[in-house]
């Protein structure tokens, strides 16, 4: 059996058929003090990820490298497309979710819920009816390093759902902090990773899965336990494995919930996302830098597949 590199960890035949033997783990960018928030353009063929307590968002591409795509993001954390081609973002110092308009104008999607201010949304996606989900722990507002140190107004740590006619709706209330969230291809599940483990060892490092009926979550318990650190960002890939950040790098599991394989990484992961000009390349968020890393699988974003 051909051995793979040393970045990756098999734990079931599958993993093999998900990455190569020749795959190198490139560190693509690095200096910055916690990166997150990782988002494929391809009609641009770049990648924009936040550098969150430096108030920046960059922008990475083959050609030009590492510049500056918006500074003064205040805290931009997590950041997706919608079906428009928008780039949508998760704001700790303002507390909010923002949408770039093409522009380049911005909108706030959501601030408040209930009269009273939001944490500080971390993790978003958007639906394929235009709704956009988000979540909302508190560490954007535990400390001044990630966003502004206040009191939670909020009695919980939501995941909301902004319908596309601004309808906002308060989607599961359970979680001790929620963090990454993604849909399965046929968005019939939901994703959402439970980081509460960061502040209370008692809460346990898992992902969550909830069946998703027009709008509707149920819950369906846990889908996956990260054996290592916690998860923060997910994303599936076209065929229904998820893709995991932990504290030893990138863990797949199959849609049944079992370990496949790890990509390791010599620095704490924080997100991941699919992009490059085939769809094949996993980038990665891990602290100080940004890496890349082919994977013989595409994002079941559409952005992912193709330029567009």
């Amino acid at each position: 059996m051909i051995t793979l590199p040393p970045h990756l960890e098999v734990h079931d035949d599958r993993f093999r058929a998900l990455t190569h033997p020749m795959s190198k783990l490139e560190r693509i960018a690095e200096g910055f003090t916690w990166t997150e928030g990782p988002v494929w353009f391809g009609d641009r063929d770049a990648l924009l990820f936040s550098d969150i307590p430096s108030r920046r968002i960059m922008q990475w591409s083959e050609t030009t490298g590492v510049t500056l795509y918006r500074g003064e993001s205040g805290f931009n954390n997590g950041n997706t497309r919608d079906r428009k081609g928008r780039l949508i973002g998760c704001r700790h110092g303002s507390r909010d979710v923002v949408r770039t308009e093409h522009d380049g104008g911005l909108t706030v999607v959501a601030s408040e819920w209930q009269g009273k201010r939001l944490n500080s949304p971390n993790d978003v996606v958007v639906s394929a009816d235009g709704a956009i989900w988000f979540t909302d722990p508190t560490y954007g507002i535990i400390s001044d390093f990630e966003g502004y140190r206040a009191e939670p107004e909020q009695p919980v740590r939501g995941v909301y759902r902004v319908a596309s006619d601004g309808t906002m709706s308060l989607a599961v209330n359970d979680f001790a902090q929620p963090n990454g969230l993604c849909f399965s291809p046929d968005e019939k599940m939901l994703y959402i990773a439970e980081s509460g483990s960061s502040h209370d060892d008692a809460v346990p490092s898992v992902i969550r899965k909830f069946a998703h009926v027009d709008g509707t979550l149920t819950d369906r318990g846990v889908f996956a336990t990260i054996d290592t650190g916690l998860p923060d960002g997910i994303r599936c890939d076209s065929t229904g494995n998820l893709w995991s950040s932990a504290a030893d790098g990138v863990h797949c599991f199959a849609p049944d919930g079992t370990l496949l394989g790890k990509i390791l990484v010599p620095e704490l992961v924080s997100n991941l996302c699919f992009g490059g000009p085939d769809g094949r390349r996993m980038f990665i968020t891990a602290t100080t830098s940004v890496y890349r890393v082919f994977v013989d699988a595409e994002g079941a974003e559409p952005w992912t597949r193709g330029r567009g």
